[in-house]
């Protein structure tokens, strides 16, 4: 059981940092086909500037769980697995409500497979 949470936990946080460089770093045209935006929007410099601090957070997210899943071992591991996934939780659902509904699927629902598999193994 703690492979598989270290597996999902590995690549939810890959996840995230792909979706930081399509918030930081793609073009225009790739961010709003990807987050089903309108052009128009996804050009004007303020949702740039947000994109990009969307990104900053994708990021940390990211790297704060692949940190994670090298860095600690044990319960410490799975409690820290945890709490950032229940973070990746409520922005999958936050997203999947406010941009587009494949959120829920692409970041909510492995991030919420990977909490019960925590609540089992720790339980």
């Amino acid at each position: 059981m703690v492979f598989i949470i270290v597996l999902l936990s590995g690549i939810i946080g890959v996840l995230h940092l792909v979706i930081m460089g399509l918030e930081m770093f793609a073009p225009a045209e790739k961010q709003a086909k990807t987050f089903a935006m309108p052009m128009e929007f996804v050009t004007q410099k303020n949702a740039q500037i947000a994109l990009k601090n969307m990104g900053i957070y994708n990021g940390s997210l990211g790297l704060a769980l692949l940190t994670s899943v090298f860095l600690f071992q044990g319960d410490v591991r799975l409690q820290v697995l945890l709490l950032l996934n229940l973070f990746v939780v409520i922005v999958g659902v936050y997203g999947g409500k406010t941009v587009t509904k494949s959120i829920y699927l692409i970041q909510a629902l492995p991030a919420i497979l990977t909490v019960l598999f925590i609540l089992i193994q720790l339980i």
